[in-house]
């Protein structure tokens, strides 16, 4: 099985084999309209992993995509996709009448209409949502590559989920969170954290909102500090907030993020196995 990223994956590569999407006669990716343009090299191997991350552009991220899938269907290339981060993961359900579920829909697409027979997730935000089980999905986890970097500076702490979607992804104890208003959310069921060193685990940060905010609360409860567990980097102004927060912020490199100290490419070459 030969390796082929996407634009946004090419910094997960190093040390694999793997093919490179080609540029076009300008030497990029791009038209100068800002098209999306792929070509795939000439491919002897019939069973290809494409490695994909959802960010920093998702939309065009997709687009690149679905046009390499496009010619290994036409190909009749066994195809099977691993996304680093999902874009879309968070809309996986109909929050409100009138929308889709997209990360369900993006899911079906890749299966039912490009032939894909596996797609490989890391820490996916929809994790345990009733739908995963009819979909030929697997989900890798990032938490303990997160865990053995943070024990190594800081010893033993008590791992925290921020509310119960973190719970049910991860099977930490989440807590309680209210939103008050656009702006203000209220924690309960802390637990004794009063002395302790407390780990905060969550898939991503987008706005950071959330964990600044839970970081305030643990302060308040006596927690004798406070680091931060990431997998996603999905915004680089929430990167910047949870980092002035938090004592420490361990992110792993599934976007392609300067702050990220924690590689995934172990768990990428497990799946290549």
């Amino acid at each position: 099985m030969i390796l082929i990223p996407t634009s946004h994956a090419e910094h997960l590569v190093q040390g694999f084999d793997h093919l490179k999407l080609l540029p076009n006669k300008d030497g990029k990716r791009r038209f100068p309209d800002g098209e999306v343009y792929v070509r795939l090299p000439e491919l002897t191997e019939r069973h290809v992993l494409v490695l994909h991350s959802g960010m920093p552009e998702p939309n065009s991220g997709l687009i690149e995509l679905e046009l390499v899938l496009t010619v290994l269907r036409e190909q009749g290339i066994r195809t099977k996709v691993f996304f680093s981060y999902f874009p879309y993961g968070m809309q996986d359900r109909v929050f409100e009448p009138g929308e889709p579920n997209s990360a369900e829909n993006l899911v079906k697409k890749l299966v039912e209409w490009y032939g894909v027979e596996k797609i490989y997730l890391l820490d996916a935000h929809f994790w345990g949502r009733e739908w995963v089980s009819r979909y030929p999905l697997e989900n890798f986890s990032a938490l303990p590559l997160l865990i053995e970097k943070a024990r190594k500076d800081w010893g033993d702490f008590l791992l925290l989920s921020p509310d119960v979607g973190a719970e049910r992804r991860t099977g930490i104890k989440g807590l309680k969170k209210k939103r008050l208003d656009s702006f203000r959310v209220e924690f309960s069921d802390l637990g004794d954290v009063s002395g302790k060193t407390v780990a905060v685990i969550d898939d991503l940060v987008e706005t950071g909102g959330t964990l600044v905010r839970l970081r305030e609360k643990l302060r308040e409860a006596g927690a004798k500090d406070a680091i931060a567990l990431i997998t996603h980097g999905v915004l680089p102004e929430g990167i910047r907030r949870v980092k002035e927060a938090y004592s420490a912020l361990y992110l792993t490199n599934s976007i392609n993020r300067p702050e990220a100290n924690v590689d995934i490419r172990q768990i990428i070459q497990q799946v290549l196995k």
